[in-house]
């Protein structure tokens, strides 16, 4: 029996590379075998600038090392497997790499040259050296051929077609798959605490976790609102005055904020990061009404700074226990997008907009500005009162995500795709923007409502329904693009 020390183990982000040819042309056509593995290092050069850990097997000429590299992609522990088609190859050499390495796989069909110059192709004496000369160009040849193996053998795969050259339009691709796969990678090792219970009656956002941990795989650790009481009152009074002093830093804290609201802030933002690290949670979704037991009340409803600080922090806080959309906040977080908890708040018919918002935190890194702090004498809707954040989105680019259930049995992503604009807002201590899709307002509150979601949605600045669909393929479910 072999022991492995589970704690040395690498769980790092990685992606496979491979090219395919075949070795009957090396000793036919001088060159070629050399030329093609340089279109290999180019390639590795390309993904590993992009900030990619690549696992790259160089040219896979013949079934034997085919299978070799299968071994060798399942050993790299690879996310993701891009297969550079570099001339004709058969099938028979592509086919056992990617059968035992059993990650998704992108065909990559990328050209030397735009074309090929004929006249001087033509010109040339050596019709063998002719013959080489179109097989460094050849990468089409078997596609179709990979293609038809695959699809008999049950085998999911994904094309990108185009050139090698790095200004060509399919290096924007293949940087979205990467993205892409990043993204899976961060979420399958994503630890979600849950923390409380549902808000009563809103039928939409009960969830199956079962379900997210079989898609996604993200495992949920539930953590008690106790436990986070407890924590607080280890919290040093002068802790919590650093901690006072990086909430003014972070945020404009309004003239009205009572300092002992500030400090009771302080010292739950405290036992939150304390929380998160005992776990080490990379979410959080909680909701507690907190009646009956002051403590908890106490805790709860002095929770939102800390949870928006967390949510700057990488690791996002959804309320309302929305499990679903804490995982969109975490997916648009990993896309480098922020991904800001929000629902529809009103219509503006007369500038055809939409305003979206929440109570709650906020994604302060991709706020507009400085994030205010306003004291509120009442939580809409729940027990308690304290300091809430009011903020916008900046203004520009930006992309709805809803993680819905399908009610098929499995998950889909709901994506839009608008721009955050200029103009009034509701200053009443929650987070809200204005929102103007290509489709105008009422296309989109109806097509957004059409697909079901829950009423809460992540937004995340600039246009990444390319990066999210390529996502939804990996994980093998649909996403539907509103607009």
């Amino acid at each position: 029996m072999t022991d492995i020390d589970l704690a040395t183990v690498s769980q790092r982000h990685r992606v496979g590379l491979f090219s395919a040819g075949l070795d009957a042309y090396w000793a036919q056509f001088a060159g070629l075998k050399e030329r093609l593995e340089g279109y290999n290092r180019s390639i590795a050069a390309r993904l590993e600038a992009s900030g990619a850990e690549v696992v790259n097997l160089g040219l896979i000429d013949r079934p034997e090392k085919a299978k070799a590299a299968g071994h060798a992609f399942r050993q790299g522990d690879v996310d993701l497997i891009f297969l550079h088609v570099a001339t004709y190859a058969l099938s028979s050499t592509i086919l056992p790499v990617v059968r035992r390495a059993k990650a998704p796989v992108i065909v990559l069909n990328l050209s030397p040259e735009a074309a090929i110059d004929y006249a001087a192709f033509n010109q040339m004496k050596d019709r063998t050296a002719m013959t080489g000369e179109w097989l460094a160009h050849c990468q089409a040849c078997s596609v179709p051929e990979i293609s038809n193996a695959f699809n008999r053998c049950g085998i999911a795969f994904h094309q990108v077609t185009g050139m090698l050259d790095e200004s060509d339009s399919a290096w924007a691709e293949i940087a979205d798959w990467l993205a892409a796969s990043r993204t899976a990678h961060a979420m399958e090792h994503n630890r979600m605490g849950v923390m409380g219970h549902y808000y009563s009656g809103m039928l939409d956002i009960y969830s199956d976790l079962t379900l997210q941990a079989k898609i996604i795989g993200t495992h949920i650790e539930i953590v008690e609102v106790d436990e986070l009481s407890a924590l607080r009152r280890e919290i040093t009074a002068d802790a919590i005055a650093g901690r006072v002093a990086l909430i003014q830093e972070s945020f404009d804290v309004q003239p009205d904020c009572p300092e002992p609201e500030l400090d009771r802030a302080a010292r739950t933002s405290l036992a939150l990061d304390r929380l998160v690290e005992q776990h080490q949670l990379g979410s959080l979704a909680y909701y507690y009404k907190g009646s009956g037991i002051a403590e908890n009340e106490d805790t709860l409803s002095s929770i939102i700074v800390g949870n928006s600080l967390l949510t700057a922090r990488g690791i996002p806080v959804a309320g309302e226990l929305e499990i679903k959309n804490v995982q969109a906040m975490k997916i648009m977080d990993s896309l480098g997008a922020g991904g800001s908890f929000s629902e529809f708040y009103a219509a503006d018919y007369a500038d055809d907009v939409v305003l979206l918002g929440h109570d709650g935190p906020g994604h302060i890194a991709i706020a507009a500005g400085k994030p205010k702090v306003r004291p509120l004498g009442v939580y809409h809707g729940k027990v308690g009162c304290g300091l809430s954040i009011e903020m916008s989105v900046k203004h520009g680019p930006v992309t709805l995500l809803s993680v819905a259930e399908d009610g098929k049995g499995s998950l889909k992503l709901v994506v839009a795709e608008g721009e955050s604009v200029p103009g009034p807002i509701l200053e009443i201590g929650n987070t809200n923007s204005r929102y103007r899709f290509p489709i105008g307002a009422r296309a989109f509150m109806q097509e957004w409502s059409r697909q079901a979601a829950a009423h809460h949605c992540a937004i995340g600045i600039g246009y990444r329904h390319a990066q999210l669909a390529k996502l939804a393929a990996l994980l093998g479910i649909e996403c539907v693009h509103v607009c």
